[in-house]
């Protein structure tokens, strides 16, 4: 069985609004988290999918789940304080009933510019080798300043790439990480990518487009407004 677990638990502040939750945004009458479920609700491959949301909205969630059609979103569970609490009641509805060689990909609700071709990238990369973090090449001068006001450090770019999502795993080892985790700093827990890590895990690389970015800001939703816009004058010329 291939779960996703599409996270809608964050309440984004740094969107300047108070009136919705970022997921929640809507374009063209569509909120943000729609266009990413939907996605995941065309790709042949999901069986389910389990949506942890942000405490107080879970009605209106199964709302838009039901007037948008979405069929395979099985379970929203109410999100908890911080991301890594947000997966281990994810996690912990999973247990119940997913067997340990099950995949488990984790993404943003705030990501809605996946695409069906990196779902299956990462459910192959999980089944060759165990895991799968899409990522893109870093391609700015990386620099080191603990204070924000001056450097001593660069890193080479070629050596560094951004992690992104979706991350895939199999099910026994995200669940049992992220117990570990319950005991160790949220800065680390707050990406499954960055726990493993620290945990000693290796992880397998795959690559994704740049577009397929986290709407965080007022600036972010107006990037992916031109980017619907872009691809739907595609569709209909037939570029």
């Amino acid at each position: 069985m291939n779960v996703a677990i599409v996270f809608a638990g964050g309440s984004g502040q740094r969107m300047k609004q108070s009136a919705k939750p970022k997921q929640f945004l809507a374009l063209y009458g569509k909120p943000i988290i729609i266009f990413t479920l939907e996605i995941f609700e065309n790709h042949p491959d999901i069986d389910m999918v389990i949506v942890p949301c942000i405490k107080g909205w879970e009605d209106y969630l199964q709302q838009m789940l039901d007037k948008f059609n979405i069929k395979k979103v099985k379970k929203i569970v109410t999100g908890g304080k911080d991301t890594q609490e947000s997966k281990m009641n994810a996690l912990n509805y999973l247990a119940d009933f997913c067997k340990s060689d099950d995949i488990v990909i984790l993404h943003d609700a705030v990501r809605p510019l996946i695409t069906e071709k990196l779902i299956t990238d990462t459910l192959e990369s999980v089944k060759e080798f165990g895991s799968a973090v899409s990522y893109v090449p870093f391609t700015e001068t990386g620099i080191i300043s603990k204070d924000k006001v001056t450097t001593k450090e660069t890193i080479v770019r070629n050596t560094l790439c951004i992690a992104k999502a979706p991350q895939g795993f199999w099910f026994q080892d995200v669940y049992d990480a992220h117990k570990k985790g319950e005991h160790m700093d949220p800065a680390i827990t707050i990406d499954t990518c960055s726990l493993m890590t620290e945990l000693g895990r290796p992880l397998h690389l795959v690559p994704c487009e740049p577009t397929n970015i986290k709407i965080t800001t007022p600036d972010d939703f107006f990037i992916f407004k031109a980017l619907v816009d872009l691809q739907e004058s595609k569709d209909i010329f037939g570029m």
